[in-house]
């Protein structure tokens, strides 16, 4: 018996008496583990003696999935489960683990929802109800995490709520001996605000972070060149999920490596022939809910085409939004990043939409507001055409409105 042969029999021990996985144990075959099968009869079919003391105990809590681009699913988990993976990446990071070692503050410019569920806990924690507007004390999470932003869309952040993060992020710069902190954002968030913070005059006295984590969702190509051109510091991506925790990181230069402590990886193409695989995880990670065999929904390409996940090169989106094409093949929201930046750095979110069969819209905006010129519209028209099939018309605009969950939706289907 090799090494993963090993690894995943002592899994099957770990899971031998949770109810999902009993008829599997006896079948001696693990099917692939979908969001809808972990929802039906939840919570008994994971409940166990031990998890069962342990949710009365407090060692394990009820949570939500984001629920970015899908259904939102409940899960189980120890407290802190992903800030632990996170901060465990931190600290070990080779471009940044000297900022967790000098005790940084931690900084969070990321969804509205993250802000809120913040708020609860401490509200909770007082016996009292959620102020409507959230204090400082209010929105840290624990002695070294502070969240900042209080308005759904980034977007329409209003001067006095730019200047109010700016004063705060400088407040905690200000405190540390060496004047580092660690900023943590969503990437299109932080775009926003430094947009902003250009455009109202506040950016010559916004405090340089000494490193940058965005963990939240996919980052475009145009967004990660804007960070940079604006941030001396090294910017990471760290790659994972509300109930697997962190799987990757990318160091500086945006290479990816794996973290996958307690958990294998498997890659499934989407589809015959595919270079695009679906990420299916075996994890022990969390004790409560180790998840066996479990499509988390996101796909990734690898350096050479092969299903190694040693070779992942990048992850492409979310499953559930790949574009697949009436003359065959699937597109991925890299994808189309790809021939949009390639086309031009200026655009900042986009989203396609389909309009009828072969048809499509791309909405965008631009990091100056200003419309591409022509000669890159017909270039990126006729590139979306070659690729994709799709005879596809830009429309320029000044907005485009943020999802409730504080996420970018990249495809639309159908007018609006």
């Amino acid at each position: 018996m090799d090494a993963r042969e090993q690894t995943f029999a002592a899994m099957i021990e770990q899971v031998r008496d949770i109810p999902i996985y009993r008829q599997s144990v006896e079948q001696g075959f693990f099917p692939i583990l979908e969001k809808p099968e972990i929802a039906r009869g939840f919570p008994d079919n994971w409940m166990t003696p031990t998890l069962a003391e342990a949710l009365k105990v407090g060692g394990a809590e009820f949570v939500l999935s984001t629920g970015t681009n899908h259904a939102r699913m409940q899960i189980i988990r120890p407290p802190f489960f992903l800030l632990k993976s996170y901060y465990q990446l931190w600290s070990e990071h080779p471009d940044i683990a000297a900022t967790w070692q000098q005790n940084c503050q931690r900084v969070s410019v990321t969804t509205v929802l993250a802000t809120e569920h913040v708020a609860r806990l401490n509200a909770r924690k007082r016996g009292a109800e959620v102020p409507e507007l959230p204090s400082l004390e209010d929105r840290r999470l624990d002695p070294r995490t502070l969240y900042l932003n209080l308005r759904l869309d980034p977007a329409l952040w209003e001067r006095g709520e730019v200047e109010r993060m700016v004063d705060e992020m400088t407040v905690v710069q200000r405190a540390h001996p060496l004047g580092w902190y660690h900023l943590d954002c969503d990437s299109y968030h932080l775009a926003h605000l430094v947009r902003k913070a250009l455009e109202l005059g506040a950016w010559q006295r916004f405090p340089m972070p000494a490193s940058i984590i965005h963990a939240y969702e996919y980052t475009p190509r145009n967004v990660r060149r804007f960070l940079q051109r604006h941030f001396e510091c090294p910017i990471i991506d760290l790659f994972g999920s509300t109930e697997l925790g962190y799987l990757y990181y990318s160091d500086r230069h945006g290479r990816y490596w794996p973290y996958l402590d307690k958990m294998q990886l498997e890659l499934i193409p989407v589809e015959e022939g595919s270079k695009i695989y679906s990420i299916i995880v075996s994890s022990l990670r969390n004790p409560f809910m180790p998840l066996i065999r479990y499509r988390s929904g996101d796909c990734a390409e690898t350096v050479d085409g092969s299903p190694d996940p040693l070779r992942i090169r990048r992850f492409c989106g979310r499953e559930k939004e790949l574009l697949r094409l009436e003359q065959g093949g699937v597109i991925s929201q890299a994808d189309l990043d790809d021939w949009i930046s390639d086309a031009t750095p200026s655009i900042f979110v986009y989203q396609l939409q389909l309009t009828a069969p072969r048809q499509a819209r791309l909405r965008y905006t631009t990091f100056d507001n200003m419309p591409v010129e022509p000669a890159v519209a017909r270039a990126l028209r006729q590139r979306i055409l070659e690729a994709a099939g799709l005879d596809c018309d830009l429309e320029h605009r000044e907005h485009i409105a943020i999802g409730k969950s504080g996420k970018y939706a990249w495809l639309m289907q159908g007018e609006s």
